[in-house]
């Protein structure tokens, strides 16, 4: 699959969430949505990433914007993972990580000399139409969610 860039249509997505139900990405359309994919729940950076989201999410609706976390963990885990953390953010499962490589997050990656496949921390910005507007690679967590929502603000 060719690698997503800016002004591309974001892929379609219909996936279980935490608490029961399903996300569609157009359940957004007509506001921006900060879509942010993380390896795995109750890890350290995953868990500052999503209460660092938590933490801004009053902003982003100020804003008029919607956040989404994604990762291959079960709905089960995300259930454990918002209650432990009182996470604000919905989260998306992906265990066939189909839309992981639709958004080409799921990758090649290396720890110790040991290769595997996992998610590239990355963030998309999709703008009330649908496309990519603005993406982060390789995020590093700190000051993160504070520059996504300047982005969103700047929209």
């Amino acid at each position: 699959m060719a690698e997503l860039g800016i002004g591309d249509h974001a892929p379609d997505f219909d996936l279980p969430r935490d608490g029961e139900g399903r996300v569609q990405l157009s359940q957004f359309k007509g506001k921006p949505l900060a879509l942010f994919f993380y390896p795995k729940d109750d890890t350290q950076g995953c868990t500052v990433e999503s209460i660092s989201f938590t933490a801004l999410a009053p902003q982003f609706s100020a804003a008029g914007a919607a956040l989404l976390g994604m990762s291959p963990d079960s709905v089960k885990r995300h259930d454990k993972f918002v209650k432990k953390h009182a996470l604000g953010v919905a989260l998306a499962s992906d265990e066939e990580k189909s839309i992981l490589e639709a958004y080409g997050v799921w990758k090649e990656k290396s720890m110790y000399g040991r290769k595997y496949m996992g998610v590239e921390r990355t963030t998309f910005l999709i703008d009330a139409d649908g496309l990519i507007v603005r993406i982060w690679e390789k995020v590093r967590v700190d000051g993160h969610a504070e520059e996504v929502l300047q982005a969103v603000k700047s929209l």
